[in-house]
């Protein structure tokens, strides 16, 4: 899998001319060069990757004299230069600027790469500043690394099966915590803790119910479950080795779904496995996204309102500043897919989502993931999603 996506994203890099691409971010480095350490603060270290060449890898202090031993395949190991994301006084943040810059400069003037451009994907403004100031022409290094990522290896695919299959655990415990009088915090740990029991590098895990679950809670706001609520469970950000789920079950809580919830439900149900018909080869994301509820369905004004809760996303292991919740190319949705169209393709691992409800009163939510075959879409995760589940009736 390290090798097959270095390739890939060597193969990028000369389609664009690019001869070399400077990457942070712990899992975009773990993408490219198979690495990762517990990254606390972004730019604290980074790579410069290659198209014809060997990375190289400027670790962070503290595990920089332990790395080389624990990833043997990399050759060359740097002392990063950071400027704590601009926390330190301006004349050390300049100075080390400055610094980061002429190591950048020596590794390119080394593999006689002066002149040649740089694509820099996640840097800030200092540091771009910084390797201008060095001459070097600087380019996006983001859309080359979604670009890379769009499509998944056989291997990248078993990871994403594997994290969907630790969420199986993860809904069980689920049914087993939501109960009436528990708080929805507590439930989130005890599906977190769960998943990883079953395997999971990181669990990661909210819990939604009652008026909260639509559109969605605000983030960190916790009530006591009730009777004959309504809740969802997320266990996005999830991972293994890297490569996250992005998924979701719905529950009621203490009794039965009424007719009613279960009506509400199998509308968004059906409305999702129309949605999930559609990925298939040769098809659009306009094709997509023709399916999705538009917003004037909720009384909203603007699609942009719907933006993450009835859409479809891409996931992977390339990520834009967050360890959380991997977002690939596509995104899908009727905000600008209708209107910029691209093609769907096999070997792409697709999140689908959507929600039913109304503001205060409740509502459901699924989400699935998806692999492109070319036969059609393959579910990936496999926890019942037919129907509302029911947890801690009495």
């Amino acid at each position: 899998m390290r090798a097959e996506r270095a390739e890939r994203l060597r193969g990028v890099l000369r389609a664009h001319g690019v001869p070399a691409l400077l990457i942070t971010g712990a899992e975009n480095v773990r993408y490219a060069v198979g690495f990762w350490w517990s990254e606390f603060q972004l730019q604290a270290a980074y790579a410069l990757f290659f198209a014809e060449h060997e990375p190289v890898v400027f670790a962070p202090a503290g595990s920089y004299h332990q790395m080389p031993d624990q990833a043997p395949w990399i050759p060359h190991w740097r002392i990063a230069r950071s400027w704590m994301g601009g926390t330190v006084s301006e004349g050390a943040a300049a100075e080390e600027a400055k610094l980061f810059a002429d190591g950048i400069a020596a590794e390119l003037s080394e593999r006689g790469l002066v002149g040649e451009p740089l694509a820099v994907s996640e840097f800030d403004n200092r540091a771009i500043e910084a390797l201008t100031a060095q001459d070097i022409e600087v380019r996006a290094g983001l859309p080359l690394l979604m670009e890379s990522s769009r499509i998944k290896t056989q291997d990248e695919i078993s990871c994403l099966k594997m994290v969907a299959s630790i969420s199986t655990n993860a809904f069980m415990q689920a049914l087993e915590s939501l109960r009436p009088g528990v708080l929805q915090s507590k439930v989130a740990r005890e599906v977190k803790r769960a998943s990883e029991e079953a395997g999971a590098e990181f669990g990661a895990s909210k819990v939604m119910a009652g008026p909260l679950a639509f559109e969605r809670g605000i983030s960190g706001s916790d009530r006591r479950l009730e009777y004959g609520d309504l809740a969802y469970v997320l266990t996005c950000g999830t991972s293994f080795l890297g490569y996250t789920a992005c998924l979701y079950r719905q529950y009621v809580v203490g009794r039965s779904a009424t007719a009613q919830e279960q009506g509400l439900y199998s509308e968004l149900h059906d409305r999702m496995d129309t949605v999930i018909g559609e990925l298939r080869p040769g098809s659009s994301t306009a094709d997509v996204a023709a399916h999705f509820a538009p917003a004037s369905k909720f009384g909203f004004a603007d699609e942009a309102e719907l933006l993450t809760i009835e859409y479809a996303h891409g996931i992977g292991l390339v990520n834009v500043g967050s360890r959380f919740v991997h977002y690939n190319y596509p995104i899908i949705n009727r905000q600008w897919s209708l209107r910029y169209p691209e093609e769907i393709e096999e070997g792409m691992v697709i999140a689908v989502e959507g929600i039913e409800g109304q503001h205060r009163g409740g509502g459901v939510r699924t989400e699935s993931m998806v692999v492109v075959t070319a036969d059609g879409p393959e579910l990936i995760d496999h926890f019942p999603r037919d129907e509302i589940l029911v947890a801690g009736a009495i």
